[in-house]
């Protein structure tokens, strides 16, 4: 219960909401306070919030302003029962969708986000990227999971929370990762043209995957907190490797100093990389490994644990 004022009691009283009737009624004198109030909240349960009573749920989908009638149409069903309704369902068929074809592109980017585990804003920043090329009328005759998975690669650049192209092709069917490579640099290439300047991309570092790949492995605080600050002062060196072979390369360094050592092919797994591009990163850090691996994690002569490079 509430409080509100009541003008018989002339006081701050609690009132009651009685929810059947939409009145308000001062619990001490039983004055009506507000008849047929609007009940806002939903017309069922959602379970979302069990402890409290503000539901924004109402009736209908979500409003998503990157449609043409913001998902706010109605959709006349089939029914088996009446002829009329199923009459009304061809016309309306008839009329054709001009966001039907967006909307299953929408569909397959919230589809593959949601195996990838991707949060809402990286989902939102792919469907606006779609958006953008189907404005541009480019999207038509061309492999439609292979145009959503470069617009993940592209809007999870863009939100700092890179992902690799392998990673985004193990959960696409009906695209390869050169079909994908293709598509990414088309749509940069179409939103060049419509913005006049190159697209920003956000530039990739290779401590943007440690937490991804060390949570795949396995590994322990104290390892990871160690390939972190590796990493960090590897920057100081000019390796010229990719940032995720450098990534790949550092865990593989790392866990041969612990207890748990891991096998090169359970990093080449768990991280999408090659293992002989492991091998080769790895033996550009050898020389400085007594430079960035921590004191902490490490002494310098629990470096001779780490395999030789030609080994």
């Amino acid at each position: 219960m509430s409080e509100s004022y009541c003008t018989d009691c002339k006081k701050n009283t609690e009132v009651v909401f009685d929810h059947s009737a939409g009145d308000t009624v001062c619990s001490e004198c039983g004055l009506v306070l507000e008849a047929r109030s609007i009940d806002e909240t939903s017309e069922w349960r959602t379970f979302a919030d069990d402890a409290g009573d503000h539901d924004p749920n109402r009736v209908g989908g979500p409003v998503n302003p990157l449609l043409a009638d913001a998902a706010l149409s109605t959709v006349i069903s089939r029914s088996s029962g009446s002829n009329g309704d199923a009459s009304l369902a061809r016309l309306q068929n008839r009329g054709g969708d001009p966001d039907r074809a967006i909307v299953l592109a929408f569909k397959t980017i919230s589809n593959m986000a949601d195996r990838l585990s991707l949060v809402t804003t990286i989902k939102d920043r792919a469907c606006e990227i779609y958006k953008r090329l189907e404005d541009q009328k480019c999207t038509r005759g061309r492999n439609l999971e292979a145009l959503v998975a470069g617009c993940i690669y592209i809007a999870c650049r863009q939100e700092a929370k890179p992902r690799t192209v392998k990673e985004i092709c193990s959960v696409v069917g009906g695209a390869t990762k050169k079909e994908i490579g293709r598509a990414k640099e088309f749509i940069v290439k179409q939103l060049k043209v419509e913005m006049g300047e190159s697209m920003e991309m956000g530039t990739i570092h290779a401590g943007d995957y440690l937490r991804r790949f060390c949570s795949n492995l396995g590994m322990s605080n104290d390892e990871v907190k160690a390939v972190q600050e590796t990493v960090q002062k590897a920057g100081d060196f000019d390796i010229r490797r990719s940032p995720i072979s450098i990534a790949a390369a550092i865990i593989f360094m790392i866990t041969q100093l612990s207890e748990s050592k891991k096998p090169l092919r359970d990093i080449s797994i768990a991280t999408t990389v090659a293992e002989g591009t492991i091998k080769n990163a790895y033996r550009d850090l050898y020389p400085h490994a007594a430079k960035i691996i921590p004191e902490w994690y490490a002494k310098e002569r629990d470096l001779k644990n780490l395999s030789s490079p030609k080994a």
